[in-house]
């Protein structure tokens, strides 16, 4: 069904990190060290990485630096998208979106499901594009980054995934009104 085409050289992208927490900070923040981890594994270079309050300011404000830098292509969020009164990730970043990735949000519950059934109800991950950046919201926990990673963007974000990827649609993006460009 998918595959990973050889002969085509792999482009690393330049990937943010941010973490979404009010516990968290940089010596427990697993599921941020994780996914920086699986993106440097994967080829890409970590960009940037942070840790912020669940509060819809401070979130739009890191993810809106980030989609103004040209040299960030994708920015991936962990925590915040549940529907406790604390979780506003999906609030903060959607004003943001020139463009929703529906299917991102389905195809990350379809592969939630089979790893914890019906608890991905409880997820409102996202994702996005704005100004030629991709955004992704996945949950808190690394199990879900775990689930979002390698079942959805380790390969979307490979130029080399056939038959097509998010890496082939990047140039067309800069014909969005204020996008950059890219590969």
């Amino acid at each position: 069904m998918t595959r990973i085409d050889e002969s085509i050289p792999f482009i690393p992208l330049h990937i943010a990190v941010l973490t979404i927490s009010d516990t968290r900070d940089e010596t427990s923040d697993t599921s941020g060290a994780l996914l920086a981890s699986m993106i440097e594994q994967a080829g890409h270079q970590l960009a940037a990485k942070a840790i912020v309050l669940d509060d819809e300011k401070e979130i739009r404000k890191q993810v809106k630096k980030w989609i103004k830098d040209p040299e960030i292509d994708a920015v991936i969020t962990t925590g915040g998208t549940g529907f406790a009164k604390r979780d506003v990730t999906p609030e903060a970043v959607k004003p943001l979106f020139e463009k929703d990735i529906d299917g991102f949000a389905t195809v990350f519950h379809m592969v939630s499901f089979a790893t914890i059934g019906t608890s991905t109800v409880q997820s409102r991950a996202c994702g996005g594009v704005a100004n030629g950046t991709f955004i992704f919201c996945l949950p808190g926990s690394p199990g879900a980054c775990k689930d979002g990673w390698n079942g959805i963007l380790k390969l979307q974000l490979d130029n080399r995934h056939r038959p097509c990827s998010f890496i082939e649609v990047m140039p067309r993006l800069k014909g969005m009104p204020g996008t950059k460009s890219k590969p």
